[in-house]
């Protein structure tokens, strides 16, 4: 990635083109970096942007003969979806502002948006059925205006042509649309009325100098075939109008490049918005559900994977990137998901063609090391990081090495692991707290392996974990979200509390009062055990051993051993014991007072729920999966059904994400959640 070539080559154009493609770079710094200046700057350039496809709305509605002629669109198209983009950005941004009042102005924004992408597309469906194409079906279930049930189901292979698919969509517009609270500030105007909405008629631009027919014919050179399912070796999924997204090739409809912009755009920002909010967690979807807004994560892949085949243009660009990024992040990490939820082929595929289009970008290299990440090579992936040499782009850099330090984290490689968190401090100001709290955290390990063999080793240890770890409650506190502290500031700040009040009522020193393995119980809420190897497990259980093995063991407090019990069950269940899990989680976690967990001093009160999610895992586990035992299966859902019921508790966000695709997995299954 060469953001300063893009910045140089793009600022020579004035076009809302040109100014879309300087906004999504800077977005994408302050999307990747979550830093308070980026995205100031980054919310200034979308405005820009958005201010400037809204004065070629302007333009065509006085002029709209003027405007580029389509067989598919109505004129100046491409300048709705700019600035359906452009609103987009503005709402992730909102969102990641530290104001709830900019957060909810986000979603309103969001709202705006689906009503444009609702008219452009609307109109494809409408030429695509006149011409008896298939994909008009699948365009006709996903633009439906109509409000869809917070309870309905993900779309099946039962649907129909016309029938809703339960993606996302807005509901239908009311009169709460108008609410002054959340309109945008009005703009300059002459004798026009800028409309709030896309009418379907937008403005002329001279695009000779985009040089899109040169590009077009690249595109055609380069792009591979549709593609096929049964290439994964398996037989091809049957999901009605769904599997039309995958399969049907716009390219065979049009070669006009604006036409190929306008549709890819439309796939690329349908199906992430359904892909986003379809992985919510229970409680927040509440709050989407006021703006009408549900998710259907199986559309949302087939629209970006549909997009993925223009990767000459910024759209598909980015699906590519999109995609890549939550199967290797999210979807990688969880653990009841149906057997193609990871098209591992198909995945490699994109990479190799990415890698290829696209040679000195770093964000590949990175997409790289993850799937070796998943797929337990984690030696592989640490090399891989550092190869390529440093990105020009700070975020980039930033993010490739917290990557780097969570993986030396699951190999248990703490002195390098401490080295590379705190060089994430100088790098990024997300969460420097947490920085500085697995680093200490590494070295409280080194401390231990080391005190009864080498009392010099443990003391240089026990110096840098408490230097370390006395660092995280300055550093934490600052950042918010959604007006509210990061999750993770405000778990390590607890912990660190509840360290130096045991070691208060112990009289014992800091690192003596730390309790069972902090290590491990990081390495499980950044899914570690999924990416480890047996050897790496079996360490990880050594390092929860050494708690048990102390003289005060029984003398804990009935969280921290609910903790241990957990841990070792996720161990046990990665190492395919799946009935030692199970006995650990029922003897240690579930058969305790959860109320007992949760009046101890600065509780760890995420045990109990959690470890109802576990023994979901090992129910899914010993049932087959997807093909197993109804009653089985029903067993799994109950226990999920617990989790998705219980209060708030820490860290939640990250279990809930696991809880919500388990859901949808068993819904696809026909198991409800009742």
């Amino acid at each position: 990635m060469d953001v300063e070539k893009a910045e140089a080559e793009l600022a020579k154009g004035t076009s809302p083109f040109h100014k879309l493609g300087r906004a999504t770079a800077l977005f994408l710094q302050a999307a990747l970096g979550f830093e308070k200046t980026i995205m100031e700057q980054a919310a200034t350039r979308i405005a820009e942007a958005e201010e400037a496809a809204s004065e070629h709305q302007r333009r065509a509605i006085r002029d709209p003969a003027s405007a580029h002629q389509s067989n598919i669109y109505p004129s100046g198209s491409e300048y709705a979806l700019c600035h359906a983009e452009t609103q987009l950005m503005s709402a992730v941004v909102a969102v990641l502002n530290e104001s709830l009042t900019e957060s909810l102005k986000g979603f309103y924004k969001l709202k705006k948006a689906f009503n444009t992408l609702h008219e452009i597309s609307e109109a494809e469906r409408s030429y695509l059925a006149s011409r008896g194409e298939g994909w008009s079906s699948f365009q006709s279930s996903l633009a439906s205006p109509a409000s869809h049930d917070n309870g309905a189901a993900a779309s099946s292979s039962s649907e129909t042509p016309g029938q809703s698919s339960g993606v996302l969509t807005p509901g239908t517009p009311s009169k709460d649309d108008a609410d002054l609270d959340f309109v945008d500030a009005e703009e300059a105007r002459q004798s026009t009325r800028t409309p709030g909405e896309y009418q379907g008629h937008l403005a002329p631009l001279d695009l000779a100098s985009l040089k899109l027919d040169e590009a077009d014919e690249k595109l055609k050179e380069t792009e591979p075939p549709a593609y096929n399912p049964s290439a994964e070796g398996g037989k091809a999924a049957t999901n009605g109008p769904v599997e039309e997204a995958d399969s049907f090739d716009f390219r065979t409809v049009t070669s006009d490049p604006i036409d190929l912009f306008i549709h890819s755009g439309t796939c690329l920002c349908y199906g992430l918005l359904q892909l986003l909010l379809s992985m919510v967690p229970p409680a927040f979807g509440k709050l989407l559900s006021l703006f009408s807004f549900r998710g259907d994560r199986e559309t949302g892949f087939r629209m970006l994977w549909s997009a993925t085949r223009f990767k000459h243009n910024i759209n598909g660009g980015f699906a590519g990137l999109i995609t890549l990024g939550f199967h290797n992040g999210a979807i990688a990490f969880c653990d009841i998901i149906t057997k193609d939820a990871m098209p591992v082929t198909r995945l490699r595929g994109l990479l190799g063609e990415m890698r290829e289009l696209y040679p000195q970008s770093r964000l590949w290299l990175l997409e790289e090391a993850r799937m070796l990440a998943a797929d337990h090579k984690l030696e592989k992936a640490v090399e891989i990081m550092g190869q390529g040499g440093k990105s020009p782009l700070k975020q980039v850099e930033a993010l490739r090495t917290f990557e780097k330090a969570l993986n030396l984290m699951y190999l248990h490689r703490y002195e390098e692991c401490a080295e590379t968190f705190v060089a994430c401090v100088g790098m990024n100001n997300w969460s420097p707290g947490l920085y500085y709290y697995i680093a200490g955290a590494c070295h409280v390990e080194l401390y231990r392996i080391h005190k009864d063999t080498d009392p010099a080793k443990a003391k240089e240890s026990a110096a840098k974990a408490d230097k370390y770890l006395h660092e995280v409650t300055s550093h934490t506190g600052k950042k918010r979200f959604m007006a509210r502290q990061l999750p993770f500031d405000v778990f390590v700040n607890r912990k660190i509390g509840k360290w130096q009040h045991r070691a208060q009522t112990r009289n014992t020193s800091f690192i003596e009062a730390v309790g069972v393995s902090p290590i491990v119980e990081m390495s499980y809420f950044w899914s570690g055990p999924r990416r480890m190897g047996e050897k790496q497990l079996l360490k990880s259980i050594d390092r929860l051993d050494w708690s048990e093995a102390q003289s005060n063991w029984q003398a804990e407090p009935a969280d921290e051993k609910a903790v241990l019990a957990l841990l070792k069950a996720t161990c046990f269940r990665f190492l395919g014991r799946v009935s030692d899990a199970k006995q650990s989680l029922m003897d240690g976690v579930l058969a305790q007072d959860a109320a007992q967990i949760k009046a101890c001093d600065h509780a760890d009160n995420w045990p109990p729920p959690v470890g109802h999610y576990e023994m979901a895992v090992c129910l899914w586990d010993e049932a087959g999966g997807q093909d197993g035992d109804k009653q089985a299966l029903e067993k799994c859902s109950q226990e999920l059904l617990k989790v998705e019921r219980w209060e708030s508790f820490d860290l939640e966000a990250r279990v809930g994400l696991k809880v919500a695709t388990a859901r949808q997995t068993l819904q696809k299954c026909g198991v409800s959640g009742l």
